[in-house]
């Protein structure tokens, strides 16, 4: 991008949700100016063994670290704050967002020492911000959390709207609407491209009111022969709020359970977002010993996540609680893709222990209702922003696509729609114009939680590579000042060759090793790096030979 280009244009590069669930990351550029829209992390896939987070590539970012002004937050949900602790070493620059959800930010940057340093700026819905070329309006949004906003930014070519999460909630927990009106203000005055949630797009009709869980909420607690256990995310303050007034309209108590349960309650109540009344709340110390008759437990863990307070009632295995026959356990979450299997084996240990088990797609919905718009908001909102150019964000292809057909249907797009995916940016020129340009670079950075390190590919394909074939450790006694083998190979294996004639391949594998020792020169026998590549070579080959297997084979060689 030369220099002369990016002054008279503005280039918005998608570093991350679209394309995938997570990771929601976006950068606008406007000549040396680079503000970053979210910066969200993703949960593994199966088959990413044993790393804990994923967060987008900011290569593009730290390749223009001079440039970038700030990093804007719509909401505090994992995949759009998660990645925050992990950039922040190398992007260390102004933060803004509203009140939870910077106070969300707050926590985890205490828990990675690094709040001291931070520069954090909580605005408001209403507010603007001027950062360099760009002016951010904070428009107040409906989600399953709260405190969201959508950003309508003004730049030297035109106005971009970036929805954030959102539907359009009739009759929001705390009353505060959705913000029509302001959406509409900007659709008047004429709005160069919209970047939209495209999360519900496969889903017909209107997305229930949040309250919609309450009639059912009632009833079940109601109907509760025990005590009551509700999961659902930490982060869901409306949830949480009517799991305690319906629990105190039915004469239940309500305890919390889960650290991130527990961490959030305290921060809501705190900021005066959620109401508890005086007396209504039992201490977490006291749970075991209350009547479970007058008992409702809020629990994080709605994905079964392992160690989680959920996964550990489910076994019986947590500290505070047990579950027992006649309970009742209401799972108040989407069950997110790829968790299916964890949350159903959870559901069976519950079942087990003859619980009454509620859940999504269970018996007798709604006790869930989605935070994302379906068709008919979607339609709602393009026909109020009428964007001269529109570009689906948020989803998986299939979902992007689904919404550019949308938005083809509804006819409230007047330019062309883009389809993207992450790290390929889209040019406006100043004359108004839109160009898809070359990508830059984008993808996914593995972490390992406890630290802050990123996970090279390698160790990933090495942990798939155990996990399929095993690892074989030949460790070799050589005499240092001859190069003799002074006694016999030793073949240690783990996840290879359980077969009956396992010891037998091993007895060949000890001969093939002792073979490529002797055959070595004197010169190679005194150089342990050379003799162990050898090793590994030769062995590799007999036993792809006879198993048909290729197990990470790691020699091992002992001076004596």
């Amino acid at each position: 991008m030369s220099a002369s280009s990016a002054a008279s244009s503005l280039w918005a590069i998608p570093l991350g949700g679209l394309g995938e669930f997570g990771m929601n990351m976006m950068a606008l550029r406007c000549g040396d100016d680079i503000i970053v829209i979210d910066a969200g992390l993703m949960f593994p896939e199966q088959e990413l063994l044993g790393v804990d987070i994923v967060i987008p590539d900011i290569t593009y970012l730290k390749q223009n670290k001079r440039m970038v002004r700030a990093i804007i937050l719509t909401h505090a949900h994992e995949d759009h704050i998660g990645a925050i602790p992990y950039i922040l070493g190398d992007l260390n620059v102004p933060i803004y967002g509203t009140q939870f959800t910077l106070a969300l930010v707050r926590k985890k940057l205490e828990e990675h020492a690094l709040l001291s340093t931070a520069k954090l700026n909580e605005v408001a819905p209403g507010e603007i911000t001027t950062i360099g070329p760009f002016q951010i309006e904070y428009l107040h949004v409906t989600h399953s959390t709260i405190d969201c906003v959508a950003l309508a930014i003004r730049t030297p070519v035109g106005i971009i709207i970036h929805t954030g999460d959102y539907k359009m909630d009739p009759t929001p927990v705390d009353g505060k609407p959705f913000d029509l009106h302001a959406f509409a203000r900007y659709g008047q005055e004429g709005v160069l491209a919209l970047f939209s949630d495209s999360t519900n797009v496969e889903r017909a009709g209107f997305t229930p009111s949040e309250r919609a869980v309450v009639v059912r909420m009632e009833e079940l607690f109601r109907a509760a022969p025990e005590k009551v256990v509700v999961s659902c995310f930490s982060s869901s303050v409306h949830r949480i709020q009517q799991v305690i007034d319906v629990a105190r309209g039915v004469g239940r108590k309500v305890g919390f359970v889960g650290r991130s349960m527990v961490d959030n309650v305290e921060i809501a109540h705190g900021l005066g977002k959620l109401r508890i009344p005086d007396g209504s709340i039992v201490r977490p110390q006291d749970i075991r010993g209350f009547d479970p008759k007058k008992l409702v437990v809020l629990a994080s863990g709605t994905q079964a996540e392992p160690m989680s307070a959920l996964s550990r009632i489910s076994v019986d295995n947590h500290r505070l609680m047990s579950i027992a026959q006649n309970d009742t356990v209401i799972l108040s979450a989407r069950i997110i893709p790829g968790n299916e299997k964890a949350i159903f084996r959870m559901i069976d240990h519950l079942f087990r222990r003859r619980v009454l088990v509620y859940y999504e797609g269970g018996r007798n919905a709604p006790i869930h209702v989605s935070g994302h718009a379906s068709q008919e908001e979607m339609k709602i909102l393009l026909q109020l922003v009428k964007p001269k150019y529109f570009i689906p964000m948020h989803g998986e292809y299939r979902q992007l696509f689904q919404h550019a057909a949308l938005a083809e249907q509804v006819g409230a797009v007047s330019g062309q729609i883009f389809l993207l995916e992450s790290g390929h940016p889209v040019e406006f020129t100043a004359d108004g114009r839109a160009f898809q340009r070359e990508p830059v670079p984008a993808g996914r950075v593995m972490v390992d939680s406890g630290s802050l390190e990123e996970i090279a590919d390698v160790v990933v394909r090495d942990r798939k590579h155990l996990s399929e074939d095993g690892v074989v450790v030949p460790i070799i006694a050589i005499d240092k000042h001859t190069g003799k083998v002074e006694i016999p190979p030793e073949i240690v294996t783990r996840g290879f060759l359980p077969s009956d004639d396992g010891q037998q391949i091993l007895a060949k594998a000890r001969e093939v090793v002792l073979k490529t020792i002797e055959e070595s020169s004197p010169e190679e026998k005194m150089d342990w790096s050379v003799i162990k590549e050898k090793i590994r070579i030769d062995l590799k080959r007999y036993l792809n030979k006879q198993t048909s297997k290729r197990p990470l084979i790691l020699p091992v060689i002992l001076e004596v």
